[in-house]
C-alpha cells in the first residue's frame, strides 16, 4: 500500500497565464492562517520574494515606518543587533530593502543565487514574524531624548532617532509637504489623512508599548501577502514558508483594511504655509493645486478609465490641461504633483502650478475648470485617445528592471489590489480591459462623460494654496525646544538618570561586536567564475556603424543615435543640459511642438536626448563625451520611430521662444526640488568637482553649480533679447552636434533584428555628417574644493573627496572594496546608528578618479566630517579580520554581476565598450577584486586618503551655517547659496 503524500499547507485558488508578460500567475491560500501567496512563475533566475503587511496607522507618529526599521534590528533566531545590514554584506542580492507606504509595509529582496535566496528568506521571515523589538532599537531607529552634551545633565535635551531625522529631511521637500497637506484635507477620516512616514512634530508621541501593540495586531500571517517571482516552484516556497514561520500560527480573527472615505459634499479651499528658508524673495513661490478623490483603485475598469483621462489631460505638452498649465502666466511651471496617484484605495487626481502668488487662486481654479469643461463639451481628437492607449499598451509590454528588478516591479504593481482584498492578477493582465477601452473610445461621448463624471461633477475636490513662510522653520525649532524644556523641567532625579542610562546603554550596544556567524552567508566560492559576455553584431546601416543585440524585449525596439561631443568652448558646454532637455520638446520642420508631442506619443514610448561623459579607463583626465538620442517603440512602429529620430536630429526648431522659456522654467523647478532627495549625491559631486574635467562638468551641468546656473538663466530669459540670444546659441550647438559622425545602437528580438536593421537603414539613407569634425577634448584638471552650500533643508548632507585613480589602475579594485569596508565596519555605526543620519558611507568613483565619503539626511555636520577622518585612522590602526574583507568584496562583485533588463543589459554593454570598458578589462577588474588582501586596503588607504588632499562640500540650512562661523573659517569653506 502506497503512503499518501502529506497535504500541502497551501491550497491552489487560481492559475492564469498572462500572454503579454509571458507569465504564469498562481494564487494560493494558506490553509491554517488564510495568508495569500501570489507566485509569478517565469523563466528567470533572478528570484524575487516579498512579504507585505496591511498597515493602517491612525495618527502621524510614524508607527508603521518606525516598526519597519525596528523589525529588522534582530529576531528570535538571529538575536544580533543589525541582521538586515549584516546580510547586505553577506549576500549576493540584487535587491534588499523594506518600504512603508500609506497603507502597507513590504519586505522585498531578490537574488540570482539559490543559496543566497534561501539565506535571505530565513532572515526576512524571522525578522517579520518573530522580531525582538528591543527597546534600545526603538530608541535608536525611532526617537529618544538625550542631553546635548553626553553625561552633562545641565545641558539641553535634544531629540534623536534615525526615522525622526529621516522625516525631517523628507518633509524639507516642498513637494512632500504639499502632498501631505493635500491628503490631510482630501481624506478627512481614513489613514491617508495622516503622515504614514511620521511627522517630526508627532513622532516623539509614539511609545514603545504602542509600537509593540501595532506589531502584534498587524504582523501576523493572517494579515500577510506573500509574492514571489522567478523559476523557483511555488511548492518549494510553500515548504519553506511553513517551516520558517507559518506552522507556528493560527488564523487571527480580524480584517485590517482601509474603509471607504467619507465623501465631501462640496469643494474645499485651503490655505497653508510651507517652510521657506532661502534669503531670496518670496515672490512667485506659492503653490496652487486642485485635487480630486476619484473611485476605487481596485476596480480595474475605474483604474484604467482614470489613467486614460489623466493621460488625455496631462500626458504631454499637447494635452489640453498640461498645455494650459505650461502656457499660463499664473505660475512658472505645472505643479510637480500633477497626475494620477493610484496606489491608495481611492485614487487622487491633481493638477496646478508652482511659482505663483496667493491672489491667483481664483484664476488658476477657473483655468483648470475651463479646460475640463472644454474636454467635457468638445471631447478629444480620436488620434490622441489612440496615442494614450498606445502608451498604456507599451508600458504593459515593456520588460523593465534597470532600477528595481523586473519581478519586484510586477509584484509592487499588484500589491495595491492585494492590500485591499481585490484581484491583483487583473491589474497585471491589462489586455482585456485595453481591448474594451479601444472599443469605448470610438464613442465620441465616452471621454466627455469621463471628464464630467470623474472631475467636473465630482464635489470631492480640494483647492490648496501653499505659501512660503520664512518664520515657520524657526517656529518649529522653537516649539521643539520648548517641548524639550518642559520635559526637562519635569524630570526628577530618577528620570534624569534614566535619560543618561538610556544613552549609555545604547552607546554600549552600538559599540558591541555581535557574533555574525549565526547568520547565513554566501562565500567567495559561491561567486560565478566569470561575467557572462553579451553577444553583439556589427553592421553598416546607411553607411554608419551599427551595433545590434538580439534580446528578449517582448516586442519592443530600442534605438540610439550616438555622436561624439563636438569641440566646444566653456560657454557652449554650459548649454548641454538645456540643449539635451529641449531637443525632443520642440517642433520639427514645419510642425510646431504641439504636433510633435502628439506624434511622439503615437509613435514611441519615449524619446529623449542626453549626454554621457567618462574619464578614460587608464586615465581619468582623458575624458570622452557623447551625445545620445534614444527612443523605444513597439515593433509595429519601428519605422516611424526611426523617422522621428532622424527628423529630430535634422529638423529640430529652436525658434519657438515661448516654448524654450517654459522648458527652462520647468527644468529649474525640477532641479530645485532635487536637493532634499539627492543631497548626498549633489554634495559628493561638489566635493569631487576638482578631481577631473568630467567631475567638474558634472558639478557645473547637473550638480549644485548647475542648479545655481539654471536659476540665473531662468531669471535672465524673462528678457526677450536674452531669450533670442539663448535660442540662437542652442541652434548653433545643434548644428554642430548634428554634423558629428554618428553610429547606431539597435536592440530587438533576435528573430526581428535583421528586419529592424534593414528598416532603420532605409530611413537613415542620405543622412549627412562631417567625418572630420573635431571632438571635445578638455584639458586635464585637478584642484582642491572647500564649499558650504546653503539650501532650504532641515538636515545636512556632508561629503569629502580624495583624488585617486582610474578604473584600470591596479589600485582601483582595492579602493572600490575599501568603500564597502569602511561603511560596514565603521561609518554605518558612527554616522547612522550613533549620529542619527538616515545613511552614510564611502565609495570609489573610477570614472573621475575620486574616493568620496558622504552622509544623507544628517542631523550633524562638524561631527560627521570628523567621523570621515576617523574612519581612515580606524582602517590603519585596528586589527581587521578576513570575514569583513570577504563581505566587502562580495558587495563589489554583487554590484558588478547585478542584472538589468534585457534591453538595459545591451545598452550597458554597448556604452561600456564605447568608453573603453571592454569585457576583458571588466574581467580583469573583477579578478583583481577577488584577489585582494587586507594589506591592499591598508596600502591604498595610506596612499590616497591618509596622504591625500581632501576636498569638502556640505549642504545645510542658513541657521546652521550662521552657527558655524569659526568652523567655516577654520576649514576655509567658501559659502554659496542655491
Amino acid at each position: 500500500m502506497t503512503q499518501a503524500e502529506p497535504q500541502s499547507a497551501f491550497k491552489l485558488v487560481r492559475n492564469e497565464h498572462i500572454d503579454s508578460l509571458n507569465l504564469q500567475v498562481e494564487q494560493y491560500e494558506h490553509r491554517a492562517t488564510g495568508s495569500v501567496h501570489y507566485h509569478l512563475a517565469a523563466e528567470n533566475n533572478e528570484n524575487v520574494f516579498m512579504v507585505a503587511l496591511r498597515t493602517v496607522p491612525h495618527d502621524s507618529t510614524g508607527v508603521a515606518h518606525i516598526l519597519e526599521h525596528t523589525a529588522l534590528c534582530g529576531s528570535e533566531k538571529y538575536p544580533v543587533r543589525d541582521p538586515f545590514f549584516m546580510m547586505l554584506r553577506r549576500s549576493l542580492n540584487t535587491f534588499m530593502n523594506a518600504f512603508t507606504s500609506s497603507d502597507w509595509t513590504a519586505y522585498p529582496f531578490a537574488s540570482q543565487n539559490r543559496k543566497d535566496f534561501n539565506n535571505l528568506l530565513e532572515v526576512y521571515m524571522d525578522a517579520v514574524f518573530f522580531s525582538r523589538l528591543d527597546p534600545l532599537d526603538f530608541a535608536q531607529e525611532g526617537h529618544r531624548i538625550e542631553f546635548a552634551t553626553p553625561g552633562d545633565t545641565s545641558s539641553e535635551l535634544v531629540y534623536k532617532g534615525v526615522v525622526f531625522n529621516e522625516m525631517k529631511g523628507a518633509m524639507s521637500s516642498v513637494t512632500s509637504s504639499l502632498w501631505q497637506t493635500l491628503c490631510t484635507h482630501l481624506f478627512p477620516s481614513t489613514t491617508y489623512h495622516y503622515n504614514s512616514g511620521g511627522d517630526p512634530a508627532c513622532i516623539p508621541d509614539l511609545s514603545y508599548e504602542e509600537l509593540q501593540e501595532f506589531y502584534q495586531s498587524h504582523y501576523h500571517p493572517s494579515n500577510a501577502i506573500f509574492m514571489t517571482f522567478g523559476d523557483i516552484p511555488a511548492a518549494e516556497h510553500h515548504q519553506r514558508f511553513e517551516e520558517l514561520a507559518l506552522s507556528r500560527f493560527e488564523k487571527l480573527d480580524q480584517r485590517i483594511q482601509v474603509p471607504a472615505e467619507q465623501r465631501l459634499l462640496q469643494p474645499l479651499r485651503i490655505s497653508e504655509t510651507y517652510a521657506f528658508d532661502d534669503s531670496g524673495s518670496t515672490d512667485d513661490k506659492t503653490h496652487i493645486v486642485v485635487g480630486w478623490m476619484l473611485g476605487e483603485s481596485t476596480d480595474l475598469q475605474q483604474l484604467l478609465e482614470a489613467q486614460l483621462l489623466a493621460s488625455v489631460l496631462l500626458d504631454n505638452s499637447a494635452s489640453p490641461l498640461q498645455q494650459a498649465l505650461e502656457k499660463t502666466s499664473l505660475g512658472q511651471a505645472p505643479s510637480p504633483l500633477g497626475g494620477l496617484e493610484d496606489s491608495m484605495r481611492e485614487m487622487v487626481f491633481v493638477c496646478g502650478v508652482e511659482g505663483s502668488e496667493p491672489e491667483h487662486v481664483d484664476a488658476v481654479e477657473a483655468l483648470v475648470m475651463e479646460v475640463l469643461t472644454q474636454v467635457a463639451e468638445e471631447g478629444v481628437a480620436p488620434n490622441r485617445l489612440e496615442a494614450v492607449l498606445h502608451q498604456l499598451e507599451l508600458h504593459q509590454r515593456e520588460i523593465s528592471g534597470d532600477s528595481y528588478p523586473y519581478g519586484l516591479q510586477l509584484t509592487l504593481t499588484a500589491l495595491g489590489c492585494a492590500t485591499h482584498y481585490s484581484d491583483p492578477i487583473a491589474v497585471l493582465n491589462l489586455d482585456p480591459v485595453l481591448e474594451q477601452l479601444q472599443q469605448q473610445i470610438k464613442d465620441p461621448d465616452y471621454i466627455k462623460g469621463l471628464a464630467r463624471k470623474l472631475l467636473l461633477e465630482n464635489p470631492h475636490r480640494v483647492t490648496l494654496v501653499m505659501t512660503p513662510d520664512r518664520e515657520l522653520s524657526q517656529q518649529r525649532q522653537q516649539a521643539e525646544a520648548e517641548r524639550l524644556a518642559v520635559i526637562k523641567a519635569g524630570l526628577d532625579n530618577d528620570q534624569t538618570q534614566a535619560v543618561v542610562d538610556l544613552a549609555t546603554a545604547l552607546s554600549q550596544r552600538q559599540e558591541q561586536k555581535d557574533d555574525e556567524s549565526i547568520l547565513p552567508k554566501v562565500e567567495l566560492s559561491d561567486v560565478p567564475a566569470a561575467l557572462p559576455e553579451l553577444e553583439a553584431s556589427t553592421r553598416e546601416i546607411a553607411g554608419f556603424a551599427c551595433t545590434s543585440y538580439g534580446q528578449g524585449t517582448n516586442g519592443l525596439v530600442y534605438q540610439q543615435a550616438v555622436a561624439p561631443m563636438p569641440a566646444l568652448d566653456r560657454e557652449s558646454m554650459q548649454l548641454l543640459p538645456y540643449y539635451s532637455n529641449i531637443l525632443t520638446e520642440v517642433g520639427l520642420g514645419d510642425a510646431d511642438y504641439l504636433d510633435i508631442q502628439d506624434r511622439q506619443s503615437a509613435t514611441c514610448g519615449s524619446i529623449n536626448a542626453f549626454t554621457s561623459m567618462r574619464g578614460g579607463a587608464d586615465n581619468e583626465q582623458n575624458v570622452s563625451a557623447w551625445l545620445i538620442l534614444s527612443a523605444k517603440a513597439l515593433l509595429r512602429n519601428q519605422k516611424e520611430q526611426s523617422q522621428l529620430m532622424r527628423d529630430t536630429l535634422e529638423n529640430a526648431r529652436f525658434d519657438e521662444l515661448d516654448r524654450i522659456r517654459e522648458l527652462i522654467a520647468q527644468q529649474r523647478a525640477r532641479r530645485e526640488q532635487s536637493v532634499t532627495g539627492n543631497g548626498h549625491g549633489l554634495a559628493m559631486a561638489a566635493a569631487s568637482a576638482g578631481m577631473s574635467p568630467a567631475a567638474l562638468l558634472s558639478h557645473e551641468l547637473s550638480g549644485l553649480a548647475g542648479i545655481q546656473s539654471t536659476k540665473a538663466l531662468d531669471d535672465s530669459l524673462r528678457d526677450d533679447t536674452e531669450l533670442e540670444a539663448f535660442a540662437a546659441r542652442l541652434q548653433v550647438l545643434h548644428q554642430r552636434s548634428q554634423s558629428m559622425p554618428h553610429q547606431f545602437l539597435i536592440v530587438a528580438e533576435q528573430e526581428q533584428l535583421d528586419g529592424v536593421c534593414d528598416t532603420s537603414a532605409s530611413v537613415w539613407s542620405g543622412f549627412s555628417t562631417d567625418d572630420n569634425a573635431a571632438c571635445y577634448q578638455p584639458e586635464p584638471f585637478r584642484e582642491q574644493r572647500r564649499e558650504l552650500w546653503v539650501a532650504n533643508t532641515q538636515v545636512n548632507f556632508c561629503a569629502t573627496a580624495y583624488p585617486t585613480v582610474a578604473l584600470d589602475h591596479p589600485d582601483s579594485p582595492a579602493l572600490s572594496v575599501l568603500g564597502g569596508f569602511l561603511r560596514n565596519g565603521y561609518l554605518h555605526r558612527t554616522i547612522r546608528e550613533q549620529g542619527g543620519a538616515y545613511g552614510g558611507g564611502a565609495s570609489q568613483d573610477s570614472n573621475i578618479g575620486a574616493f568620496r565619503f558622504y552622509s544623507y539626511r544628517d542631523p550633524r555636520l562638524v561631527e560627521t566630517l570628523t567621523d570621515f577622518e576617523a574612519a581612515i585612522e580606524w582602517m590603519m590602526s585596528e586589527m581587521h579580520d578576513e570575514d569583513t574583507l570577504e563581505q566587502a568584496i562580495l558587495g563589489v562583485i554583487g554590484s558588478l554581476d547585478k542584472p538589468s533588463s534585457p534591453a538595459g543589459e545591451a545598452k550597458q554593454h554597448f556604452h561600456n565598450n564605447l568608453f573603453g570598458r571592454s569585457h576583458e578589462l571588466r574581467e580583469r577588474f573583477r579578478q583583481r577584486t577577488l584577489d585582494l588582501t587586507l594589506e591592499d586596503l591598508r596600502r591604498v588607504t595610506d596612499t590616497y586618503l591618509r596622504q591625500g588632499q581632501v576636498s569638502t562640500a556640505v549642504i545645510t540650512s542658513q541657521s546652521t551655517a550662521d552657527s558655524l562661523g569659526s568652523f567655516i573659517e577654520e576649514r576655509g569653506l567658501r559659502t554659496l547659496e542655491l
